[in-house]
């Protein structure tokens, strides 16, 4: 069952009150034949209507601007993340508040979806410094060849795929590379999991260009089958974390920063003891010096420091 009308089966899978079910009920009856009525409510009415009789629901960002299915894969995945990956989902939401404006508005910039983002919630979890088994860098989750391709480097104390400004700016081309030549984002989101020639190769073999479709004919690598509902699920999820159960999250502040240039030879966990900040939130800012420093030999590079910090970030790495 596809799109929006499929919906209607939402009350079923979150996990809130019997309360509540029973006011989503009265507030959107689920059609008997959703084919055939014309008018049927979309998933961002139906989220609204339910919303708006729970005065503990965030409602706000109910917005979708890719296609939403809603269906058994993207069910269990938003049970689990429920249940089993609730610890770690949670985490997820909580670092989102942080990341999440920046990411949406580099996409928002370049005309793509901003929905878009939750693939590097899938990807990383937001983490700088998340490294995959097939050796995947980043918040993006990029692999050298690839990272190499979309403009960032690497050498033996710089990884720009760390970096979340360079690798967003790099995703951007990639997924408007994909989506030019695949023209669906369900098939951007999967060629970006498992490779546009292995998925350009499927395509051509099977004749189709329907992501589910392909997902019914065993096309894809089991990853790549899970890993359009993964984004789904966590889209529902994040768009009203309180109907799905996620209350009293710590929202971290969203990123502010300012850059500056300083000499080789800088040290992060210097300069983090001299502002007074924690050596891990001055690293995370600049995760693409995955060494820590600076080398003396390089003249001079640019790192971030938090918001209002430039002038004696400066004069104390130019001393």
């Amino acid at each position: 069952m596809k799109r929006t009308w499929v919906a209607a089966f939402l009350t079923f899978q979150i996990s809130v009150s019997a309360f509540a079910e029973a006011n989503f009920k009265a507030a959107v009856p689920t059609p008997t034949n959703p084919v055939a009525q014309p008018n049927a409510l979309t998933l961002k009415e139906k989220l609204k209507a339910l919303t708006a009789r729970q005065t503990h629901v965030q409602s706000d960002n109910l917005i979708f601007d890719l296609p939403v299915t809603y269906n058994k894969k993207v069910s269990k995945w938003v049970a689990y993340y429920q249940v089993r990956g609730n610890k770690w989902f949670r985490e997820w939401l909580q670092r989102s508040y942080k990341y999440m404006p920046f990411i949406q508005s580099e996409l928002r910039k370049a005309n793509l979806p901003t929905d878009l983002a939750y693939m590097v919630m899938i990807e990383s979890g937001f983490a700088p410094n998340a490294v995959s088994t097939a050796a995947a860098v980043g918040p993006w989750q990029f692999i050298e060849p690839t990272g190499v391709r979309y403009g960032l480097s690497k050498n033996w104390w710089l990884d720009e795929r760390r970096d979340l400004q360079k690798s967003t700016t790099a995703a951007i081309k990639y997924l408007k590379d994909l989506h030019e030549e695949f023209g669906s984002w369900y098939l951007v989101a999967a060629s970006y999991n498992m490779g546009e020639n292995g998925l350009r190769r499927q395509i051509k073999k099977y004749g189709t260009k329907d992501y589910w479709t392909l997902i019914k004919l065993s096309a894809l690598p089991v990853e790549t089958q899970e890993y359009v509902p993964k984004i789904l699920a966590a889209m529902l999820i994040s768009k009203a974390p309180n109907l799905y159960g996620f209350r009293d999250l710590e929202k971290m502040d969203p990123l502010e920063y300012e850059t500056i240039f300083v000499p080789g030879g800088t040290d992060i966990n210097s300069l983090a003891d001299h502002l007074g900040v924690t050596r891990k939130s001055l690293k995370d800012l600049n995760a693409e010096l995955y060494l820590g420093y600076i080398p003396r030999q390089v003249a001079k590079h640019a790192i971030r420091v938090p918001k209002g910090a430039a002038l004696m970030a400066s004069s104390f790495a130019n001393r």
